[in-house]
């Protein structure tokens, strides 16, 4: 790996969050979701059941706004909730069916849409892109960043 100096890791950390901003724009799913409520059903499908308090860590977001998310999300039948049974106080939210199948189409948009901004690039920008996703992959993982 290429060691750069501090300010050229700035430079890079600044460009790359500009760029991830725009590309999450442009590639965001169409429907009637809000980003934030496809976020919290892909954690409740990916994790759940799962405390809403888990959702509110993983997002970086207050209570409050997850309880709104969860409402909205169970309104439209793609959450259920159900008791904890060790905290009475609690619950866990499960994704419905339809819950499951919203985020597979949204996932299948944004990765259409990617697909499509590929034609704007040369085999070696994919290429070097290539290389690039198991490093994006570690920090997007990563439970240390905020």
């Amino acid at each position: 790996m290429t060691n750069h100096a501090g300010s050229d890791r700035a430079e890079i950390a600044a460009r790359l969050a500009v760029a991830v901003g725009r590309l999450n724009r442009r590639i965001r799913p169409a429907g009637d979701l809000t980003p934030g409520q496809v976020s919290a059903l892909s954690i409740i499908v990916r994790q759940g059941p799962i405390r809403p308090g888990d959702i509110a860590r993983a997002e970086r977001v207050a209570a409050p706004t997850i309880t709104r998310l969860l409402t909205e999300l169970e309104n439209r039948a793609l959450i259920t909730r159900s008791a904890d049974p060790d905290d009475g106080r609690s619950f866990f939210v499960t994704a419905t069916e339809a819950g499951e199948v919203a985020i597979a189409l949204a996932r299948q948009q944004r990765a259409e849409r990617v697909l499509q901004l590929f034609d704007e690039l040369d085999t070696d920008q994919i290429e070097r892109l290539t290389d690039a996703i198991d490093a994006l992959e570690l920090v997007a993982d990563s439970t240390t960043a905020d």
